[in-house]
């Protein structure tokens, strides 16, 4: 029976053809007909986005409409019909709790491009640093990032990290600006970065509300530079907050291209 929920949906224009969202979606949902990706049946469709990170085009997104249910029995006869294993869907299927239970663990799950410098991580400190930084002459402090990946397109979407997260969400121009960025903002956060003006903002909005809907995300702070065109990072970030319809604290913080902070502000969580 059809209801109102989310499903991918693919962007023809957008789509090169290169076909490889349809291995990263562990139901068979979708396919290459005509050089295109295809969503072939709304029922193989759990909603859940592992196929985003894998487009290169950023064809891939997920919307909330009125959609058959999904139907894993279905999705199971269908992985049978096409010669797909089935341990790979009941794995991803039961990988939801699961990760409450791995919070807090070093290694996640790896990303479906299949790329190591890619496998989701959380990187954990305290005598690692130490050692990292009393072994290297040319560190001058200890490295405070927590988590792998950090960009945007190949963070997964429900990581063990991003439950109770304060999230910073970086202009990847920022810490080469900002002389002691890991010290000052990447500290105790759950790093993401993008660039508003070559990267796909839209694509951006969506993912980034999914995230923020679907994990329990404290606060999100976001550092940009003073040059215009990054001020789209704050639109992305007030675009996916509203879009995700989660009552969470934004920080605005603008970073000068001679590393100076010319602006702070904190913009109030306000309930949907």
């Amino acid at each position: 029976m059809p209801i109102l929920r989310q499903v991918v949906e693919i962007d023809e224009e957008l789509c090169d053809g290169c076909g490889l969202c349809i291995p990263a979606c562990h139901e068979g949902a979708l396919q290459l007909v005509d050089g295109k990706a295809k969503l072939v049946s709304d029922v193989y469709c759990d909603g859940l986005g592992s196929c985003l990170g894998e487009c290169p085009q950023g064809a891939i997104r997920i919307i909330e409409r009125v959609a058959d249910e999904f139907s894993e029995e279905a999705v199971a006869e269908r992985l049978q019909k096409t010669g797909r294993t089935a341990e790979a869907h009941e794995e991803h299927m039961h990988h939801a709790p699961a990760r409450e239970a791995r919070a807090g663990a070093e290694q996640a799950e790896p990303l479906p491009c299949g790329c190591p410098g890619s496998l989701s991580q959380s990187l954990q400190r305290g005598h690692e640093a130490q050692s990292y930084s009393s072994g290297n002459p040319h560190t001058s402090g200890l490295p405070q990032l927590e988590n792998w990946p950090v960009q945007i397109k190949l963070a997964p979407l429900n990581a063990p990290y991003f439950q109770e997260a304060d999230i910073l969400l970086a202009a990847d121009c920022a810490p080469f600006a900002f002389a002691n960025f890991h010290e000052q903002f990447i500290r105790g956060k759950v790093v993401l970065i993008g660039c508003p003006k070559l990267d796909d903002a839209e694509f951006y909005v969506h993912k980034l509300a999914h995230i923020f809907a679907n994990n329990d995300i404290r606060s999100v702070e976001v550092a940009f530079m003073e040059v215009p065109c990054c001020g789209g990072l704050v639109q992305i970030a007030q675009q996916a907050l509203a879009e995700s319809k989660q009552p969470i604290e934004l920080m605005l913080t603008k970073v000068g291209i001679r590393g100076d902070i010319q602006l702070k502000h904190t913009v109030p969580a306000v309930k949907p």
